[in-house]
């Protein structure tokens, strides 16, 4: 059974940073690329940010490109998204999700087979 579980998320200013983390269990890690999506109320859920098997490629959404970044650590079974420059349009449930491939370029979210239970956060103006 796979887990995963983020953490990390919070209430921020606008111009803030936050981490976000989520920890993986349950398969082999570093074998699969892994992503993360984002659903503000009323919308629908939206890819943030996705990463290769070995953290080599990341691809993100037009809105958080330059602003967010990916990344991974194997040996502790984690990705992260170090969230800059934050807006109150950024605030959300932040998922993360385990791919169904190792490459990345996983936009849809059919591309994943293991979701989080999400994470908020909360951006004020």
């Amino acid at each position: 059974q796979v887990q995963l579980v983020e953490s990390g998320g919070g209430l921020v200013s606008a111009g803030g940073s936050l981490r976000i983390s989520c920890a993986a269990s349950g398969r082999t890690f570093g074998t699969y690329a892994m992503g993360w999506f984002r659903q503000a109320p009323g919308k629908e859920r939206e890819f943030v940010a996705d990463i290769s098997w070995g953290g080599g490629f990341t691809n993100y959404a037009d809105s958080v490109k330059g602003r967010f970044t990916i990344s991974r650590d194997n040996t502790k079974n984690t990705v992260y998204l170090q969230m800059n420059s934050l807006k109150p349009e950024d605030t959300a449930v932040y998922y993360c999700a385990s791919a169904r491939r190792r490459s990345g370029g996983n936009y849809d979210e059919r591309d994943y087979d293991y979701w989080g239970q999400g994470t908020q956060v909360t951006v004020s103006s």
